[in-house]
């Protein structure tokens, strides 16, 4: 995957200082450089894939250089593969490297913001949109500030347990198909495709737009996934996990999310227990385990029963 120039400008509001007419170059990396050891000649380790971004520090070192040792470091740093030269601070860009720019076709952007806020900007918007990203079939929801993923064999009971929930004032973030992309080794962030965003299917009244007729507080864009809540038709074969000993994961992109499965069966109220399900979810990452509370008693009460023999 890659991101153009003319995106990040779009998206960023990063002004062109030159080069209008080369923003559709790509930028395949979330990885930023400050040129340091770069500027006094060593570039054994240029990394010419990355956006290079000036602050006030590089800007005034090129400054202070003899011009023949400037006009040489200026024609490294322009390798014709560099996607972009961000200038923070709305500093402007030194002569010899506009020129320089210019014949190998590179832009020349200015930020207003300070040096790190660029870094941090646009490594987090490069990070989010260069993300591998992998798509699931299910409904996303916001339930008490947790971001729950409810799956399930088609007809199961998912929208319509996503549309209780909606009622009971938490938020839709994506129905049918949801784009998880992952932020770091412990976080992955889920989304609904443009075309489905803010849309909930429910069976026998067709597509319904969560947003129109609940309000612009029942829907939230984006959600970091925590935990998935999978329905499985009761049979009266498969024996359901009664304690919550067995801990299930699954695994998405390159992390491992905590699964409950949950047997629907007729007259249960599904979008309660997933409620309950998420309460009891937080109550144990806050230090408090049920059923370790429980198994404890139950030792405690076997101690006493066998002291009485």
């Amino acid at each position: 995957m890659t991101v153009t120039i003319q995106q990040l400008i779009d998206t960023l509001h990063i002004k062109v200082q030159h080069g209008c007419d080369n923003l559709n170059r790509t930028v395949s990396t979330s990885e930023l450089s400050r040129p340091g050891l770069e500027l006094s000649g060593y570039f054994d380790y240029y990394s010419t894939e990355r956006i290079q971004v000036f602050g006030r520090t590089e800007i005034a070192f090129l400054q202070q250089l003899p011009d023949e040792k400037a006009k040489d470091v200026i024609k490294q740093l322009c390798h014709p593969e560099i996607p972009a030269f961000i200038m923070a601070r709305n500093l402007p860009a030194p002569q010899l490297l506009v020129d320089r720019a210019k014949e190998v076709g590179i832009p020349i952007l200015q930020s207003a913001s300070k040096t790190t806020s660029v870094i941090s900007n646009l490594t987090n918007y490069l990070e989010t949109q260069l993300a591998v990203r992998e798509s699931i079939h299910g409904v996303f929801i916001d339930v008490y500030g947790v971001g729950v993923l409810i799956t399930g064999d088609s007809g199961v009971g998912k929208s319509e347990t996503a549309l209780d929930l909606i009622k009971n004032g938490h938020r839709l973030v994506a129905d049918d198909r949801i784009d998880f992309y992952q932020i770091d080794e412990l976080t992955l962030v889920g989304e609904a495709p443009a075309i489905l965003k803010n849309l909930l299917e429910v069976r026998g009244i067709g597509i319904v737009d969560v947003m129109t007729i609940f309000g612009a507080s029942a829907v939230k864009e984006t959600k970091k996934l925590e935990m998935i809540v999978h329905l499985e038709m009761w049979d009266g074969q498969k024996i359901f996990d009664r304690l919550g000993n067995n801990q299930e994961t699954v695994r998405i992109i390159d992390v491992d999310v905590p699964k409950f499965t949950i047997p629907v069966k007729l007259g249960r109220n599904l979008a309660n227990i997933v409620e309950v399900a998420t309460m009891n979810y937080r109550a144990k990452n806050m230090g408090f385990d049920a059923t370790q509370a429980f198994q404890e008693k139950l030792n405690q009460l076997i101690e006493i029963n066998s002291g009485k023999e």
